[in-house]
């Protein structure tokens, strides 16, 4: 079941991938290209309150994030940033780096903060048919890693 966190991002609508305890969407404003955000699936609000087997189903999940955006995007490093002052379900957002601008259907993302902290008010929110077509490729991508 969806939780607040997942629905403001977009649920079900965004999801790119899931597991039995996190669920990986597509952020609605791109700081870079591939942006996403993580979201456990536990009801919990906390990290440290995350059962054990939500920190373990943590590393897979990544390793797929990582695979994917680093074949997609090239990015030469990546953030999670688990900020959570306004959505309180545990989440991270994953930002991922570099230097310059990517491309995706004629559509440019630079990385304006790299290589320093991203700039998380610099984003771009994608138009429809595009951000449709960047949630295919990615959930195509998820599913034959």
């Amino acid at each position: 079941m969806a939780n607040k966190t997942m629905i403001k991002f977009g649920h079900p609508n965004t999801v790119i991938g899931q597991t039995e305890h996190w669920t990986v969407q597509l952020r609605p404003e791109q700081v870079t290209l591939g942006s996403l955000v993580l979201i456990s699936n536990e009801p919990v609000e906390t990290f440290g309150n995350l059962s054990y087997e939500g920190f373990t189903g943590l590393k897979p999940v990544i390793g797929k994030i990582e695979d994917i955006l680093y074949d997609m995007i090239n990015y030469q490093k990546i953030n999670y940033l688990m900020l959570m002052m306004v959505d309180n379900d545990v989440h991270f957002h994953v930002i991922p780096r570099y230097d310059g601008t990517r491309e995706y259907e004629g559509v440019l993302i630079s990385d304006l903060g790299f290589p320093g902290p991203p700039k998380l008010n610099n984003s771009v929110t994608l138009e429809l048919t595009v951000k449709k077509q960047l949630i295919t490729e990615l959930r195509k991508r998820w599913q034959e890693s």
